[in-house]
């Protein structure tokens, strides 16, 4: 029994809220470096504080995506998740530019506290967006269903970057004052929280998850009787105390690890490598391009404060490319393969790195991002196109949440090993960085040569 095709809007619907998580994802990539910064941190120290994301992410999302599976309740299967992760992401986005307030003492120890908290509650959101369309979708429209995703996530990233400077242009100061979070940061992450949570809202409110006899049946696979019905008023209660024969004998994790499908373990290489270049791009574009980008209408460098908004313009550049590439993905890897695209997307990401080390005129700089956000495109849609189809669907939680290893563990070492780098080999000059990260990007590429899943994989 096939799944119901969906309607546009439908799709649009099941991951519209990923849009306003991404604008919290996108203001805390474009402006964490600076907020440290401006509380005393150290350029060789960055990467440490960074490394809150991955490690949130690599505990949160097995967990979660583990016990979605398994959760069948009134409000369905994994809403419960995003509508809880949303609320807690709320307050951390509110919460973080109050850190120098919150505790004088120590601001930068806060800082770190709200940002750790600020990734379990991104990654409590996050993880169940990606199970939502591989449950809700057959495998004809999955890879749409994740390339609408792609768009919402590079809208909400664009959204998100440009924040700061939509601030300044309605007055809110751009000053930088040691020891406290410009204002126009400030206000960026209070507008980001309220809209993070109204996207959710419309999510939630417009999702109708199936139930979990409707699912069995989907997905062939057995139900236990006790539960049928289960939607109707008069027997909720009954479908609480029986559930669906796919919860009953759910694997361990142990079991899941062992049983890893063949290709997850090829697509972690890719991810390692990419995943690897953009945390680096993350933590070291701010430090990098600082005392180098110059205004080309008057061959000034600009000011620190400057810089700081240029670095979220760029950080809001690479995904509108993304979102025009994801509008034709789907097609383009219907007609030539979903591993052949995405090697091509890599590769122009390698070539964005190499143009942001050969550009300093700050609008220029805009092209090389142009590149990087063809990467960005084929790297949320693509790994995940390939991987839902080797994947059963009773485990498709659990296994999107593993799946997060192949991005957190990249960004993990890159964190304990970054400012060794950037210190001891580089000399404290962040620019290098950028090229290191060219050089994962490209090796990322051609690592895709050792993904098989037969011709159109």
């Amino acid at each position: 029994m096939k799944k119901p095709k969906l309607s546009f809007w439908q799709i649009w619907n099941l991951s519209f809220g990923f849009l306003g998580v991404q604008i919290g994802y996108s203001l805390q990539n474009s402006n964490t470096s600076s907020i440290f910064e401006s509380l005393g941190a150290d350029v060789s120290h960055l990467s440490y504080f960074w490394l809150a994301a991955p490690l949130a992410g690599m505990v949160i999302q097995p967990i979660i995506g583990m016990f979605s599976d398994g959760t069948w309740t009134r409000f369905g299967r994994r809403i419960p998740y995003i509508l809880g992760g949303a609320v807690i992401s709320t307050i951390a986005l509110l919460l973080m530019p109050n850190c120098p307030v919150l505790l004088a003492i120590a601001p930068l120890a806060m800082g770190a506290f709200i940002l750790l908290f600020m990734d379990l509650s991104f990654n409590v959101t996050m993880q169940p967006f990606r199970a939502l369309v591989a449950d809700m979708l057959d495998d004809s429209q999955k890879t749409e269903g994740y390339v609408v995703q792609t768009f919402l996530i590079n809208l909400g990233a664009v959204i998100g970057a440009f924040l700061p400077l939509v601030m300044t242009w309605l007055g809110v100061s751009d000053e930088t004052v040691p020891g406290q979070v410009s204002k126009h940061i400030a206000y960026s992450y209070y507008a980001g929280g309220v809209i993070l949570l109204l996207t959710v809202l419309v999510t939630v409110f417009k999702t109708k998850e199936y139930p979990p006899k409707e699912f069995a049946e989907y997905n062939g696979l057995p139900y236990d009787e006790a539960g049928s019905g289960c939607r109707t008023a008069e027997n909720e209660n009954a479908a609480a105390a029986g559930k669906s024969a796919v919860m009953e004998k759910k694997p361990g994790f142990l079991s899941l690890m062992r049983n890893i499908p063949k290709v997850m373990l090829q697509l972690g290489v890719t991810q390692f490598f990419s995943w690897a270049a953009l945390f680096l791009m993350w933590t070291y574009l701010k430090p990098a391009i600082t005392g180098i980008v110059t205004d080309p209408s008057t061959g000034e460098v600009l000011s620190d404060g400057a810089t700081q908004t240029w670095v979220g313009v760029l950080n809001g550049i690479y995904p509108i490319p993304a979102c025009i590439v994801s509008i034709f993905l789907s097609r383009i890897a219907a007609r030539y393969g979903n591993k052949a695209v995405y090697a091509a997307c890599l590769l122009c990401g390698a070539l964005g790195f190499g143009g942001l080390l050969l550009v300093h005129n700050q609008y220029l700089m805009m092209l090389p991002m142009v590149g990087i956000g063809i990467a960005w495109a084929g790297i949320l849609a693509m790994p995940y196109s390939i991987l839902s189809r080797d994947v059963q669907a009773a485990s498709m939680g659990a296994y999107m949440g593993i799946f997060n290893f192949t991005i957190t563990i990249p960004q993990i070492v890159i964190g304990l090993t970054g400012g060794l780098i950037v210190k001891w080999i580089f000399g404290s000059q962040a620019v290098w960085m950028l090229a290191l990260a060219g050089v994962f990007m490209l090796l990322a590429a051609v690592s895709t040569a050792f993904v098989g899943r037969g011709e159109k994989s």
